[in-house]
């Protein structure tokens, strides 16, 4: 290889070694550095391996091709091709073994010299060396060589000659080839195929030829210029690879007309293709000038026969160092891993990492692939984050029927766990809704039930201009405060907020004695005070600090209230509005600011976001006026559907708001369970037609169906028909004829007047068992049930002679039959069939075919009949 770039091979058997061929041979071992530093002299090939050199051999001279002996004995035999055409074996190194000591410096010698290009060590026979050699017009450029042919001179005739007169050294010439192929032709590159031992792959001028030994004198080819580089994939032995300038050609054996595939071409010739011998189906490729390697994965499918599909191909590259690569080599064994060569000598150790690919199971197991490899990702038992996943927590809400109280809305957020404030409120919100929806159309049918599920900020704007203040007295207090006077729009507003029962009672006692049942003083406490109720405010203060769970610093903040006094200089109001920050409660915070306030300011309360909207909207409705509540409405609802807060439901309502709201909710957490089935519970039709709710909703049912929730799925589609007519599906299965095609139910549906129902086919269980046993279309008689003989439509129980036969007695024994006993049901094989009370009667026996002359294993073919749904598995 004098005077061109290096070629580099890895030890066919000794996995620590390699050559790089060059003008001379150089021998390599290489040895990791993981745990030591690198010795003097050694060349540092990646992070964590070097290379010492450990021979170099210059005796062969002119080196176009090298081929590493594939047998183990002897170690470090090399075949090297010279421009001359002749082929030297030589070694890197002593070899003690006095055996194979007279093949180093034996020569094959061709009748005429021209350039040996390529050569190639039989796999199965390692004694058989095939080399290629230009054209020569009164010669063959195929030559297969028998190494050790001077143990049979009976078949190889062999001749002692001296070299020259100026060497001293005899050796021996071998000039008569064991096999001579392609006459008056070029041989560029050769290999065997490794399916017989006597079949090559030669690529000769202008075709690819498969040579057989047995016969000589016949060959297959194809004509093709891409001839050079032929390498066979070590997988798949029928798969073949050549190039021609920058194009490859995948070549399939069985099929050697054309190419099976031809990847991209580049725009610089090619130097080297080579299969990866640890993985499948992978190609790689290098160009000229180039520090690129071009990694091709040919992934098959299994097609019918007959089809000429293109494997799918991933294309990808990989930059091992940044200079030039002259050439690379794959490692036999370490998977995916190659030395590449510079055309200064530079040497470089790199892994290809495969590409990983992650597959999410719908109960959240991870796992990923990595070449041979799968990696399941096994959470620690202890661990709690999977019960951060949204997905987690809805799988674990459908199996406690989440969302399906439809008379107990409130009871919803404790099937999700009572662990959710947003959820709460918006259940709670929900449950009002519905309770002061279904009282006013009591009342006035059609009149505001509808304003109802608007929300409060239609609400409240339905009712501007129409209220005015007055002052109240407080209770234990001598002072006077200016309220809204309530209209039937602010208290409306106010049993949404859950404050008052609905009726004409305007009383927020009922609502504080369930604070104080729940253990919320605080709040309770707050709003007594917002009632004007300071002696309440107090009482139950002093109730949670003598409780067993209630904090004692309530009895302090009860005693700052007690000395609560209306001057405005005055040195309680200076150390309230000072240290009121400082409390860890977000009420007491607003109890302080309250007293604090000016009349008609209240941003202390208004704007602190740590209270519940709910509590800041009553008290709204309560001390402002209609401009200040539109204002602080508006402002507020512009919040919630920004940060995509559930308790501004109250204030949006199920509207076009609503719906926004609930978008960003769904974006911040994916609860697209939450979102449907907050969208069904009384959303306008135009509502619930909106894309996003409609997407939504889909997503959901596709969860279920993924999670194998299909009771779940199925409870989820009749809630959504009940609430939401316009999406009761269309029938998707239904019983045909097998004259006229037409459906059976649709046409008994189709024609009222002639009495003829859906019930008379055996599904409704009327006590009348009318029996149609001919298609309502055509006339033609139904199908016959392939055990008690009846034509279909009959209901199983008015069957005649049910006491005539054992077997019939013990098929319809059961007088009160359900109603899935009576439909059809068949083979999809073998198209037999019958009632289903009969077939899984026959089936809980039998895995045949119920009809005599069938042989049709209809059980064994169900692929679904052992699946069990999800939700009867405990989580």
């Amino acid at each position: 290889m004098s005077g061109t770039k290096p070629d580099i091979l890895w030890a066919p058997h000794q996995v620590d070694r390699f050559v790089v061929c060059d003008s001379e041979l150089s021998l390599y071992h290489v040895e990791s550095t993981v745990n030591s530093e690198l010795k003097a002299g050694s060349l540092r090939l990646s992070e964590d391996s070097a290379a010492t050199l450990l021979s170099i051999n210059s005796d062969t001279p002119y080196m176009k091709c090298v081929a590493w002996y594939l047998n183990y004995d002897p170690e470090c035999l090399l075949a090297v091709g010279q421009a001359n055409g002749r082929v030297v074996l030589t070694s890197l190194g002593q070899d003690h073994n006095s055996k194979f000591k007279d093949l180093i410096g034996k020569e094959f010698v061709p009748k005429h010299a021209r350039q040996c290009n390529t050569l190639a060590w039989n796999p199965l026979d390692s004694n058989w060396l095939a080399a290629g050699l230009d054209k020569h017009r009164a010669d063959f450029s195929v030559l297969i060589w028998d190494i050790c042919s001077k143990y049979t001179p009976d078949i190889v005739p062999m001749e002692k000659v001296r070299l020259s007169a100026g060497e001293t050294e005899t050796t021996l010439l071998v000039t008569k080839p064991l096999y001579e192929l392609g006459q008056n032709d070029a041989c560029l590159s050769l290999c065997w195929l490794p399916r017989d031992q006597k079949l090559l792959l030669a690529g000769m001028h202008r075709n690819l030829a498969i040579f057989d030994l047995r016969n000589t004198s016949q060959k297959m080819f194809v004509n093709t210029k891409a001839v050079q580089g032929v390498t066979v994939d070590p997988y798949f032995h029928d798969r073949v690879a050549s190039f021609y300038e920058g194009q490859v050609a995948i070549w399939d054996l069985r099929k050697f007309e054309k190419p099976v595939l031809t990847l991209t071409e580049q725009p610089k010739p090619l130097t080297k293709v080579a299969w990866c011998p640890t993985r499948t189906g992978l190609l790689a490729t290098l160009t000229r000038d180039s520090n690129i390697i071009r990694l091709y994965d040919m992934q098959h499918t299994p097609t019918p026969i007959g089809d000429e599909t293109e494997p799918t191909i991933i294309e990808r590259s990989v930059q091992p160092c940044d200079n030039y690569i002259a050439s690379f080599a794959w490692h036999p064994t370490s998977q995916n891993r190659m030395i590449v060569v510079t055309p200064n000598r530079t040497m470089s150790d790199f892994t290809v990492f495969e590409r990983i690919s992650l597959a999410w199971s719908p109960i959240t197991s991870l796992m990923w692939a990595c070449g041979r490899h799968l990696y399941e990702c096994a959470e620690e038992e202890n661990n709690n984050s999977l019960e951060k996943d949204i997905a987690t927590k809805m799988r674990l809400r459908a199996l406690s029927r989440y969302g399906l109280d439809t008379e107990q809305v409130w009871r919803n957020h404790i099937l999700a766990g009572n662990d959710d404030p947003q959820l709460k409120s918006l259940w709670y919100t929900l449950h009002f809704m519905k309770q002061y929806t279904e009282d006013m159309d009591q009342k006035s049918p059609g009149n505001k039930g509808s304003l109802v599920y608007a929300g409060i900020k239609s609400i409240v704007k339905s009712s501007l201009g129409m209220v005015e203040s007055s002052r109240h007295n407080w209770s234990g207090l001598d002072k006077q405060t200016d309220i809204q006077n309530l209209n039937e729009e602010r208290i409306l507003a106010l049993q949404l907020c859950g404050w008052i029962k609905k009726g004409t009672d305007i009383d927020v006692g009922p609502f504080l004695n369930s604070l104080v049942q729940e253990g919320e003083w605080e709040r309770a406490a707050a709003v007594a005070l917002f009632n004007l109720d300071i002696r309440r405010a107090i009482q139950i203060l002093n109730e949670g600090a003598s409780s067993k769970k209630g904090d004692l610093n309530l009895n302090v903040v009860a005693m700052a209230l007690s000395g609560y006094t209306d001057e405005k200089n005055s040195l309680w109001r200076e150390m309230c509005s000072t240290l009121r920050l400082q409390l860890n409660n977000p009420y007491l915070c607003v109890m302080f600011a309250f007293l604090t306030s000016e009349t008609g300011s209240y941003d202390g309360v208004l704007y602190e976001n740590n209270v519940a909207v709910r509590d800041r909207v009553a008290f709204a409705c309560k001390f402002l006026s209609d401009t200040q509540l539109n204002r602080y409405i508006e402002k507020l609802t512009n919040e919630m559907k920004e940060a995509g807060n559930l308790e501004g439901i109250l204030l949006t309502g199920l509207t076009k708001d609503g719906v926004d709201l609930m978008e960003s909710y769904v974006d911040r957490t994916g609860d697209v369970q939450t979102a449907s089935y907050c969208m069904l519970q009384g959303s306008p039709l135009d509502v619930l037609k909106d894309e996003r709710v409609q997407y939504w909703i889909e997503n959901y049912r596709n969860l279920l169906d993924a999670w194998r929730f299909w009771h779940k799925r199925a409870e989820f589609d009749i809630h959504r028909s009940k609430l939401d007519p316009s999406s009761k599906p269309l029938a998707q299965v239904f019983v045909s004829c097998n004259f006229c095609g037409k459906s059976i139910s649709y046409s008994c549906s189709a024609v009222p007047h002639q009495g003829r129902g859906f019930s008379q086919y055996g599904v409704s269980g009327s006590p009348t068992k009318s029996k149609v046993t001919s298609c309502p279309g055509c006339r033609k008689p139904l199908p016959r049930c392939a055990l008690c003989l009846i034509n279909m439509g009959t209901p199983v129980s008015s069957c005649p002679g049910g006491s005539k036969s054992d077997e019939k007695v013990d098929l319809s024994k059961d007088k009160k039959l359900a109603q899935f006993n009576n439909w059809f049901t068949w083979c999809h094989n073998c198209r037999h069939g019958g009632h289903a009370g009969h077939m899984l009667s026959w089936f809980r026996d039998h895995a045949e075919c119920p009809v005599s002359a069938c042989t049709c294993k209809c059980m064994q073919l169900d692929t679904t009949g052992n699946l069990v749904p999800a939700e009867t598995v405990q989580p």
